[in-house]
């Protein structure tokens, strides 16, 4: 499996899911061109906990590779991969997919693009002779959101991986209103407390003059740099109401 511009929220699911339900990849290759998002997948998705469940986990950074689609092909031995997974809406990334497909491969575009005419060439010998198809992914149904909340409440999947912004409810409208020029991944609102919108990254250098960051960095630091259940019990226990 290839999961190809997939170190965002959605593509860290997609890691995630992968390497811990039942039915696994051997090899499962991640790529992106932001190697600082590479670098944050790793340390929470990392090799070694992917190689306990039998799979081979490996980051590639593209854009400082100078032939990364050669040298994720000889990761399979010339044989392409069964499944590739598109996670951006970029016309030379779906069409590297499609390079990449080995026989009867599948490639599941992922990301929904905004363009009504969007379009990217497919190669149309190998659906006739090597049986290559296409599929779009949008949503979910009920049975998909209670394998994910079984798959959460067993511990096997980590949602606290996508939040990436605490805010609370005063923080909505301009969180909504510059959703697209906020960098990072899912925002977490509360809705009880008066609080801006606030990345986890910045809880350290806001803890130097504010004790409640400070702790919250704490947290969060032994936490992988992550969200949790104590740090929200200690936001909720310290942070000014509404």
């Amino acid at each position: 499996m290839a999961i190809l511009a997939g170190v965002g929220p959605m593509g860290l699911c997609a890691i995630d899911y992968a390497i811990h339900r039942d039915r696994r990849p051997r090899l499962l290759v991640v790529t992106d061109i932001n190697q600082e998002r590479l670098d944050r997948a790793a340390s929470i998705y990392t090799v070694e906990e992917a190689k306990k469940n039998g799979v081979e986990l490996i980051y590639i950074n593209t854009a400082t590779m100078e032939n990364a689609e050669e040298y994720m092909m000889e990761l399979t031995g010339s044989k392409g991969y069964d499944d590739v997974f598109v996670f951006a809406p970029v016309r030379p990334v779906i069409e590297m997919g499609d390079r990449l497909l080995g026989r009867d491969g599948c490639l599941n575009f992922f990301a929904g693009p905004s363009q009504p005419d969007f379009k990217a060439e497919m190669n149309f010998y190998n659906v006739h002779y090597a049986s290559t198809h296409v599929v779009g992914t949008s949503g979910g149904n009920t049975d998909d959101l209670r394998e994910s909340l079984e798959m959460m409440a067993q511990g096997r999947l980590n949602p606290a991986a996508l939040v990436t912004h605490i805010g609370g409810l005063n923080a909505v409208v301009d969180t909504v209103l510059n959703l697209p020029n906020i960098p990072g991944g899912k925002k977490l609102i509360y809705t009880n407390i008066d609080l801006p919108l606030t990345a986890i990254d910045d809880f350290a250098e806001l803890g130097k003059t504010d004790p409640m960051f400070k702790k919250l960095a704490e947290i969060c630091e032994k936490n992988n740099g992550l969200w949790s259940v104590e740090a929200e019990k200690y936001l909720l226990e310290n942070a000014r109401p509404i």
